[in-house]
């Protein structure tokens, strides 16, 4: 099982704190069933992980892994926060996407949306890089309107769930609109989004098998291939949200 975005590299962010914590989160990862693993530290938020940074150490924790047979194999990603200067020169070679490929998760902040949301996806499209919005199912503005998940997605970004919403680990309401977005078919790919073994570890397991009961396993299948064409840099077919009803708005 792949799973593309997660918080394990010790000492970057506010994942593990040590290389036991990390050994920790690994062995759970592998139990839960994930065999190829995102590492996606947080940038430009309260932590600085550039492109050359993440690369290094996650060269030294697949050692480390190895060391310790634990079979996972960990490629290199960034959870990028946003801002209005994403691709200034000088900061454009922070950037690290999907296994160094044309995909980067895109974090917006956990209250708002920025105004210069649809702008920022813009350039980074004009420049071969997909935007994948990250859980934005735990927003509050999105929360509140929905309907600008849509506009993202015809603006040309992915959307991306995060495996605990679905089972219900952050509220009921939250565990609603994850819903609702799936079935309306706004969601292309579900992680985990984990950090630690206790809060937030591992289920992506549960959450596919919730996700099939609900909706069908073609739609785990839909999601388990994105998965994988994104870390191997492919294109994949995005269902496309036009058949949407209006209702939609009116839905939330």
């Amino acid at each position: 099982m792949i799973d593309i975005h997660s918080h394990v590299l010790p000492f970057l962010d506010d994942g593990p704190d040590s290389y036991e914590h990390f050994k920790e989160l690994a062995r759970q990862a592998v139990s839960s069933g994930v065999t190829h693993l995102v590492a996606t530290p947080h940038h430009n938020r309260r932590y600085e992980n550039p492109k050359d940074k993440i690369i290094k150490h996650i060269s030294h924790c697949n050692q480390y892994l190895k060391m310790k047979n634990i079979n996972l194999t960990i490629y290199p990603g960034q959870e990028y926060r946003i801002h209005r200067e994403i691709l200034n020169p000088q900061k454009e070679n922070e950037i690290l996407t999907i296994n160094q490929g044309n995909y980067l998760l895109l974090e917006l902040p956990p209250h708002e949306v920025p105004d210069y949301t649809n702008e920022v996806i813009y350039e980074l499209l004009l420049k071969s890089i997909t935007p994948i919005i990250v859980h934005p199912e735990r927003n509050k503005e999105l929360q509140n309107n929905p309907s600008m998940i849509y506009e993202f997605v015809q603006e040309g970004a992915l959307i991306q769930l995060t495996a605990g919403s679905v089972i219900g680990k952050f509220g009921g309401n939250v565990k609603k609109l994850a819903s609702r977005l799936i079935d309306h078919q706004l969601v292309h790919v579900l992680a985990s989004d984990a950090h630690n073994i206790h809060t937030r570890g591992f289920c992506l397991d549960e959450a596919y098998k919730e996700i099939s009961k609900s909706f069908g396993h073609q739609c785990t299948t839909y999601f388990q291939k994105n998965a994988k064409n994104i870390l191997e840099n492919k294109e994949f077919q995005i269902e496309s949200p036009r058949h949407i009803k209006k209702r939609f708005f009116k839905f939330f």
